[in-house]
């Protein structure tokens, strides 16, 4: 069984190497939109993000779906009123996303 740090190690360079691939910055403006805003839907976040980006609906979709369930520091809930996923940061990552968008 894994400790709590090897987790946090092993999320860490998962997300490392998800930045170490951002060629065009994308990557880096959607985690940045986590770490302000901490909730948000994917038609909020692609809203925000097309206007500095070309990209699809489902690119943003696509990325906070990998954000989400390959790298874990996304919590998701449903929402009961509307059609939509509601995205969360968790807390215990806050602090490192924040370091990790300030190197890269």
């Amino acid at each position: 069984m894994r400790s709590p740090a090897d987790i946090r190690t092993e999320i860490e360079a998962r997300l490392k190497k998800y930045l170490s691939r951002d060629n065009t910055g994308i990557r880096h403006e959607v985690l940045s939109f986590f770490v302000k805003i901490k909730t948000t839907t994917i038609p909020e976040l692609y809203e925000t993000i097309s206007g500095s980006f070309d990209i699809s609906y489902h690119s943003v979709a696509s990325m906070v779906g990998i954000i989400a369930s390959r790298i874990g520091i996304l919590h998701v809930k449903r929402d009961p009123e509307g059609p939509n996923a509601v995205y969360e940061i968790k807390e215990a990552y806050l602090g490192m996303v924040t370091s990790l968008l300030r190197c890269a």
